[in-house]
């Protein structure tokens, strides 16, 4: 042995846990899309992403900014790559043995933690102010955040079992 690390497991692992939690919350904001309930238009993320390499993380209002080509791919990009990203932080924080037995409260309590994200972050970059409170009541938003966010915490758990399925398939 020379003591180098093998990483396939890993990023495999990441990359079932991340997509997998991702493409779950996506199916819970179609859900919420037919319902009649708004939720984040991904061209508007990848205008913002886009905006990025000029130089300008802030805007009055994302939905007013010149248009950057290829926004809706880039946003969904952007989407699965932070899915990535928080996949990565749960294993960085529960260790690769949360894979061997994955527990839902370490997963729900990432997938809570990562609503900072959009109500500390992206809403105030792309013009909504602080907790989206230029857009509305700030109660309501931040309840939609917290439970989209949920749910992409349950979609870690979910995928980490399904993980666990096709290791014991194989």
């Amino acid at each position: 042995m020379d003591g180098s690390i093998d990483w396939t497991p890993t990023l495999a692992q990441v990359l079932g846990l991340g997509v997998g939690a991702t493409a779950l919350m996506d199916l819970w904001l179609m859900g919420l899309r037919r319902a009649g309930v708004a939720t984040l238009d991904f061209a508007l993320l990848g205008r913002w992403a886009g905006h990025l390499p000029r130089g300008r993380w802030r805007h009055e209002a994302i939905a007013r900014a010149l248009p950057v080509r290829g926004e809706r791919a880039l946003g969904w990009f952007v989407h699965y790559a932070v899915g990535l990203l928080f996949a990565t932080l749960l294993l960085a924080w529960q260790g690769p043995a949360w894979l061997e037995a994955p527990r839902l409260a370490p997963a729900l309590l990432l997938g809570l933690a990562t609503v900072t994200a959009p109500l500390l972050v992206m809403q105030p970059a792309m013009g909504a102010g602080l907790a989206g409170r230029r857009k509305g009541p700030v109660a309501p938003n931040v309840l939609r955040s917290a439970a989209n966010h949920l749910v992409f915490g349950l979609g870690l758990y979910l995928s980490a079992l399904a993980l666990q399925l096709l290791r014991v398939a194989a």
